[in-house]
């Protein structure tokens, strides 16, 4: 596929969950070419699934995709996509940025979902989330970033993505996956020659009480060790109140469907939901 002539956009998209007699419910408001599609609501009234679009599909050098959400006392919100997020190649060498900041109010809980990543050869990129959570208020996130495109034998020769995943004062994680560093790319302490990369996050305000915490290491762990990426998967307790999900793989199929797994476990072990994936996924 020949990526699109640069031009440049600047989209901003806001999004507001409120939980209202019985109910969450959205407003929002976008500038750009983002929004939220549609909202579902396949689990009963108490929350609220959205589907967030981009029709362009993709990102070029100086574009900027900003999202803000705000998730209310006790609201419960599920975003997710239809499509992966393809950041093209660069040849101007501009930033291309995709951000979400989100603020979790009391007892809310947020589930944000988007379908991966894919960075292009010659790509310039940054893809930022940071969740600001209340003390009760809980939340599950993931990224999947795919790098080059493996099928139609492009591979990430050139290019830079970086990845920066932040709860303020509680956790921050920031790096630079930078084609022309072999050691990363192809070192054993590094990606070891794989090309796709996904981490999912259980976060809560405060700490996890310690038996809930082992609880959920162990329905995550028991998955990973029977799944065939058990060798480059792992879970662990970043901090008392900050879970986190590793895996990487060759392309983006396999992390994809363990991370499902694990989001799934974790719904039920942590929050006593069906682990049913969203119907959009299948399409």
């Amino acid at each position: 596929m020949t990526p699109p002539e640069e031009k440049k956009w600047l989209a901003r998209l806001r999004a507001d969950y409120r939980h209202e007699a019985g109910r969450c419910v959205v407003r929002h408001g976008h500038e750009g070419p983002l929004r939220l599609l549609k909202s579902l609501y396949p689990e009963g009234d108490a929350i609220c699934h959205s589907v967030l679009v981009h029709p362009p599909s993709g990102l070029v050098g100086g574009d900027t995709l900003d999202m803000g959400l705000s998730v209310g006392e006790g609201a419960h919100a599920l975003i997710t996509t239809p499509g992966a997020t393809r950041f093209y190649r660069s040849p101007s060498g501009a930033l291309a940025t995709q951000r979400v900041h989100a603020v979790l109010r009391e007892r809310s809980r947020l589930e944000w979902l988007p379908l991966e990543a894919i960075a292009y050869p010659g790509c310039e990129a940054l893809n930022e989330a940071r969740f600001e959570l209340a003390p009760t208020a809980e939340l599950m996130a993931w990224d999947i970033t795919a790098l080059g495109l493996p099928g139609a034998d492009q591979p990430f020769g050139t290019g830079r993505f970086q990845q920066h995943l932040e709860i303020p004062g509680v956790w921050l994680e920031r790096g630079l996956l930078d084609a022309s560093d072999s050691v990363l790319m192809d070192g054993g302490l590094g990606l070891a020659g794989h090309r796709c990369l996904g981490t999912l996050v259980f976060a809560a305000g405060a700490a996890i009480e310690r038996e809930r915490r082992e609880r959920a290491l162990d329905a995550v762990r028991e998955l990973i060790e029977a799944d065939p990426l058990r060798l480059t998967a792992g879970a662990t307790a970043a901090q008392e109140g900050v879970l986190v999900v590793r895996a990487l793989g060759p392309l983006v199929e396999p992390v994809s469907l363990l991370l499902r797994r694990c989001w799934a476990a974790w719904r039920r072990e942590l929050w006593d939901l069906d682990g049913a994936a969203p119907r959009l996924w299948a399409v």
